[in-house]
């Protein structure tokens, strides 16, 4: 059975820094995309889950999106099947339940994921 398991979210401050995980267990192949993907809240209906970063676990190649570029780093630690999102100079509209996903490669469309972790909350406080 595929697992996904986020852990690292919480409070901070604005500027801030928090690192994500996300333990990977039970894929038979070790050549699959993770991809983080946030969903901010809003009053009145779910917000759009948008893809941040993603890593392909064969070659390391990485992607990002625009308003996070510069800002965080995705890894991977093969050994311990653990994929990583260093978050680094936090502000308010990066406040969201942010989730990892598994999927074939690397795509922004949370359609194309295969695997979902619960999700992990991250909230930035000004």
């Amino acid at each position: 059975e595929v697992q996904l398991v986020e852990s690292g979210g919480g409070l901070v401050q604005s500027g801030g820094s928090l690192r994500l995980s996300c333990a990977a267990s039970g894929f038979s192949s070790d050549d699959y995309a993770i991809v983080w993907f946030r969903q901010a809240p809003t009053k009145d209906r779910e917000g759009v889950r948008e893809g941040v970063s993603c890593i392909s676990t064969s070659h390391s190649a990485t992607h990002y999106t625009d308003s996070v570029k510069g800002r965080f780093t995705i890894s991977i630690d093969n050994a311990k099947n653990t994929v990583y999102l260093q978050m680094n100079s936090l502000n308010v509209e990066d406040t969201a339940v942010y989730y990892c996903a598994a999927g074939p490669f690397c795509t922004w469309s949370w359609g194309g994921m295969t695997y979902w972790g619960s999700g992990t909350l991250v909230t930035v406080s000004s």
